[in-house]
């Protein structure tokens, strides 16, 4: 049994509806807001403690933790994440081209200050491979790899502080961004890097990280190119240069792919019957250099392997802040990559754990790791793909798993790391390419991405294109930008659509789509589902003219014919008798309409505004235009469920001198009703003039006559009528 709905009441005009539910008019907005402004400027022990909490969330959510509930799953999760840090955090410092001990500062600092500063419970944040990338490319640019030079010398240990220098500034620079986007809440900046343009640019730059990779995994000792075109220069050098492979470091990482894919395969397949996952990085770490420290493999075959990892805390030290200028627009990206990745991957956890995250907090999180750590020699850092995910199935709860991460890490720093000396950078390498598994597997997403859009499909294509055949940096700009591209293309490029009424209902939908619907008779109700603007008012007025038949020479044809039609009327006396027959005004009208239903059935047109998000002047004059020319044709113009702002532009750019206020309306039913009415009114008025020249033909003298005007309005307010109001509605 369905159930029906019955709903009684009057027609709303946008007027007569603000009138009986609008809120009043706001007289005192200046005395509210100075009190406003007071208010939040007003210092008190109970403000300060909000913001307090607000911008330093371990205040918030370390008071309320449950202690034994949580405390197991973040112990358990934290010391996982921490153990997977160290290997990551060496292997990713290859990739931004300095020291691994670098990498393992990264996997510190940043992961202590984001566990105070930081709104998402499962985030882990240190090293990540595309931030890494992207900041290696910077800092080969400025400070390139000599090929021959001996890494105990003191020509390589002021090279690397060149290095370290540079990519402290671009960590640096980059917490300065953030921490200034976070002031000015342009956190919103980084919606315009969509899902299929990350995914895409993930994917791209994981085959520029994996053929990066193959020199060392080769042993193989080559430039590394950055610029356009750095992928296929990289490969066309690693082809050129085989012959010269070292095979002991060959064997090392055929040896170590074959332990860490299947291992990590294992990790993924059988990650919900796994506590924690099975800790192959650092396992093959230190199976390799316990192997190549037992038998000598560096000395004997040339094996490139760590070297020195010095023990204890880095001192503090200035970045080479002189290298801002020519790092800043590779660092714009990097913070907005970084960024993304980042708020991304806490939002999908947030959502999944059913919390909330504050995406302006993240950038001020971010910022202040990134700003204080690169003081303490540390590269870019970001929240990671591979340990947030080890994170939240170890049974992570909360921040509190960064301390027990960094716990690990600073042991490693203090106490284990200069036994790491003997590690091969083969081995690292390996590391890299195989945390990049999520990664390439990307292009599993295109089947589905090609049934649900077409368009993200070609965002997703042209994106990953970019970035592999061009460069990092640049490709994701020519992502963006045709991803913007499309947004205005669709928005150009929106159908408009005649409307039918479903039979004895209110509702109206799309004849193209529901045939079952009909046309009001003489009414064209038009619905355009986009934004009215500079850039679509062409493709619009072409719709809507399409559709209305409003041609140049139709309108100038009825143009003629009504100036024709007014000078007939201004030449005729208000009542006269020619050869026995009386003419009015009101049968000149009525002929006049008459004609125009002979020739055209249409008498209105309504649009209904529901679907125009917004308007700018151009669009407004526009509308301006086609209600001057609809009733160049005698067709009256009507609008329906405008949104405020449009109404509001659309009437400062003075459409109601164009057009009567009273022919705008809350819903289409009530302009449609209001039409019929009209109609009805107008049917009843012109038999009542018909009457009135019948009347005059057989009764009536010239004298007589003069009194024709003042019978037919009486005998219309007998009908209930007002004649003024019927010229209104239809002429």
């Amino acid at each position: 049994m369905s159930a029906s709905v019955a709903v009684y009441r009057d027609i709303f005009t946008e007027d007569r509806f603000k009138q009986a539910y609008g809120s009043e008019e706001d007289t005192g907005g200046g005395v509210r807001l100075r009190d406003k402004l007071a208010g939040r400027c007003r210092c008190s022990r109970e403000a300060f403690l909000h913001l307090l909490r607000e911008r330093v969330p371990i205040f918030r959510w370390l008071p309320r933790y449950k202690l034994r509930k949580w405390i197991l799953g973040d112990t358990i999760a934290g010391l996982t994440v921490g153990i997977l840090h160290i290997p990551q955090g060496m292997a990713f410092a290859l990739l931004t081209s300095v020291a691994p001990i670098f990498g393992l500062y990264t996997s510190f600092f940043p992961v202590v200050l984001y566990m105070i500063f930081g709104t998402g419970h499962h985030v882990s944040t240190g090293t990540f491979a595309v931030v890494s990338l992207m900041t290696g490319s910077v800092v080969e640019q400025l400070v390139p790899t000599p090929l021959e030079m001996n890494s105990s010398s003191p020509e390589a240990a002021g090279f690397e502080a060149q290095r370290i220098g540079v990519a402290s500034a671009v960590a640096l620079l980059s917490g300065i961004f953030m921490i200034c986007m976070f002031a000015l809440h342009l956190g919103f900046l980084s919606t315009y890097l969509s899902e299929p343009i990350v995914k895409a640019f993930i994917s791209a730059a994981a085959f520029h990280v994996t053929i990066s990779q193959l020199q060392s995994m080769l042993g193989l000792r080559l430039p590394r190119h950055t610029g356009n075109f750095s992928f296929f220069k990289t490969l066309v050098s690693v082809m050129e240069n085989l012959p010269h492979t070292n095979t002991a470091e060959l064997i090392i990482s055929l040896v170590s792919l074959a332990v860490l894919v299947p291992v990590k395969e294992i990790n993924v397949r059988f990650r919900h019957r796994l506590r924690t996952p099975i800790p192959v990085e650092i396992l093959t770490v230190i199976i390799a250099t316990c192997v190549v420290y037992a038998s000598s493999l560096d000395s004997i075959y040339n094996i490139e392997i760590v070297g020195d990892i010095p023990a204890g805390f880095p001192r503090p030290q200035l970045p080479a802040i002189n290298t801002f200028p020519a790092i800043a627009g590779d660092t714009v990206a990097i913070t907005l990559v970084g960024y993304a990745l980042s708020v991304s991957l806490a939002m999908i956890y947030a959502d999944k754990h059913g919390y909330s995250i504050q995406p302006n907090q993240e950038l001020l999180a971010h910022g202040i790791s990134n700003a204080v750590s690169a003081f303490f020699t540390c590269f870019p850092s970001s929240a990671t793909l591979a340990t947030t995910n080890i994170l939240e199935s170890a049974g992570g709860h909360t921040q509190l798993c960064g301390l027990f991460t960094s716990l690990v890490v600073l042991v490693v720093l203090l106490l284990i790391g200069p036994l790491f000396y003997f590690l091969p950078k083969a081995v690292l390498a390996c590391i890299n390419v195989t945390s990049l598994r999520q990664m390439l597997l990307q292009f599993q997403d295109l089947p589905e991405l090609w049934r649900i859009s077409k368009l993200d499909f070609m965002v997703w294509i042209v994106t990953w294109l970019s970035v592999v055949v061009l460069n990092v940096d640049l490709g994701l700009a020519i992502g963006v930008i045709f991803s913007m591209m499309t947004i205005i293309c669709r928005t150009q490029r929106v159908a408009c659509s005649v409307l039918g009424r479903a039979s004895n209902t209110e509702i109206y939908r799309p004849l193209e789509n529901h045939n079952k619907c009909y046309e009001v008779p003489g009414v064209k109700i038009l619905t355009y589902n986009g934004p009215i603007y500079y850039g679509n008012r062409s493709f619009f007025r072409e719709q809507m003219s399409k559709l209305l038949g409003l041609t140049p020479e139709k309108i100038r044809r009825r143009e003629k014919a009504k100036k024709a039609l007014e000078k007939q009327e201004s030449e005729t006396v208000i009542c006269t008798v020619e050869r026995g027959i009386a003419n009015t005004s009101f049968s000149s009208v009525s002929d006049f309409f008459k004609s125009e239903a002979s020739e055209n059935d249409l008498e209105a047109v309504l649009i209904d505004c529901s679907s125009v998000i917004f308007i700018d002047v151009a669009g407004a004059r526009l509308f301006t235009q086609m209600c001057t020319q609809c009733q160049k044709i005698g067709v009256s113009v009507y609008l329906a469920n405008c949104n405020e702002n449009v109404l509001k532009i659309m009437t400062s750019s003075g459409l109601m001198s164009h057009m009567n206020p009273q022919h705008i309306f809350v819903t289409v039913h009530d302009a449609v009703t209001y039409i019929q009415q009209q109609k009805v009114k107008f049917k009843r008025f012109s038999q009542s003039n018909r009457t009135t020249e019948m009347y005059c033909q057989k009764h009536l003298t010239n004298r007589c006559c003069r009194l024709v005007g003042e019978t037919t309005r009486e005998h219309l307010n007998s009908l209930g009528l007002n004649m003024e109001d019927s010229f209104a509605d239809f002429g």
